[in-house]
């Protein structure tokens, strides 16, 4: 599988509101780069990436164009205007793959390397998401009236995590699925279960976290000066 070609759906779409910094958290700079810079880097060290789709919000364009330029990015890039919530997004660029493999990756993913999208390609699966083990207790919850409800076994449940890759008819399939039961999707492994095909998931690193709260972007740039400080 990893002699295919694929396209890579790059969500950058987002405004990055809980992370309260007043912009785009994928323009935001770590160690001197913007965060969409590190997703896009490691795409470029992927021999399977043919073509990336990289969405943008609205009036953006010309920003991300000007980090893909300033970072020489080589592959193909073709540049899609975000919808209005994540899956409207992914939809809207898998209207325009072309290959018969697709990532789909985060860009507020600093920490996502070119391995990760090897070992996706690399898998056996036909359809196979990143995932973490759950190292800590979780349990069902009723929010109206603070009550927990039950338990849940954490053996058989996961992080999921991007990068992902699909067969791209399957992918396209399961959003159809999505539009004919009115579902909105808030990641594309669990829908192409929910649409009773095939995924499996493999164990990606623990440190491939998306920055989505303000911890999230002081623990990267804690560990964007650990890098810099301990690299030969």
């Amino acid at each position: 599988m990893s002699a295919q070609q694929y396209t890579a759906i790059v969500l950058n779409g987002g405004f990055g509101q809980r992370t309260k910094a007043n912009q785009p958290k994928q323009f935001i700079k770590l160690n001197g780069l913007p965060i969409l810079a590190y997703c896009l880097l490691a795409l470029q060290k992927v021999a399977e990436v043919e073509r990336i789709l990289l969405n943008f919000p609205a009036g953006s364009q010309a920003q991300v164009e000007e980090i893909v330029k300033d970072f020489a990015i080589t592959k193909p890039v073709e540049y899609v205007e975000a919808g209005a919530t994540r899956h409207e997004s992914v939809s809207k660029m898998l209207d325009q793959v072309k290959t018969d493999w697709v990532f789909i990756v985060e860009a507020a993913r600093p920490f996502v390397s070119a391995k990760d999208f090897e070992d996706l390609a690399h898998s056996d699966f036909k359809n196979v998401s990143l995932t973490l083990p759950i190292p800590f207790t979780v349990a069902p919850v009723e929010p109206s009236t603070s009550e927990i409800t039950g338990s849940l076994e954490r053996d058989k449940l996961r992080n999921i995590q991007l990068p992902q890759k699909f067969w791209t008819e399957d992918l396209k399939k399961a959003h159809l699925y999505a539009l004919e039961h009115n579902i909105i999707a808030t990641e594309d492994a669990t829908l192409v279960a929910q649409a009773g095909l095939p995924v499996h998931f493999i164990n990606g690193p623990e440190s491939n976290f998306k920055i989505t709260t303000p911890f999230d972007l002081a623990l990267a740039n804690y560990m964007m000066r650990g890098e810099t400080e301990y690299d030969d």
